[in-house]
C-alpha cells in the first residue's frame, strides 16, 4: 500500500485553520508588503516564523487582530458618558 503525501493545504483544511503566507495577508488586510513586515519587526500582529525565514500567520489571528482596536462612534461614545454621569449622580445624591 503506498502512502500518499499530503500537501500542506490539505493539512491545514484538516485542522480547520488557514495558513497565510506573508503575500497573501498583506492581499487579506489590503496593505502592502511592506507594511506587514513592519507589522511583524515590531510584533504588533501575530506571526509564525518556522525556521527563522518564512513568515507565516493564521487566518483567525489576523481577523482578531483587525477587529481588536474598535473604534465606537461619536453616538456610542456620547451614551456611555451620560450612562456614567447619571451613575455618579446618582451615587453622589444618595450618599
Amino acid at each position: 500500500m503506498k502512502k500518499e503525501k499530503c500537501s500542506l493545504e490539505e493539512k491545514q483544511r484538516e485542522k480547520g485553520e488557514e495558513i497565510r503566507s506573508l503575500s497573501e495577508a498583506a492581499e487579506f488586510l489590503k496593505v502592502s508588503k511592506s507594511s506587514v513586515y513592519k507589522l511583524t519587526s515590531a510584533k504588533k500582529i501575530p506571526h509564525f516564523v518556522p525556521g527563522g525565514k518564512r513568515i507565516y500567520f493564521k487566518k483567525s489571528d489576523l481577523e482578531d487582530w483587525v477587529f481588536k482596536n474598535r473604534i465606537p462612534p461619536n453616538s456610542e461614545f456620547e451614551a456611555d458618558a451620560e450612562s456614567y454621569l447619571c451613575q455618579t449622580f446618582k451615587k453622589s445624591n444618595n450618599e
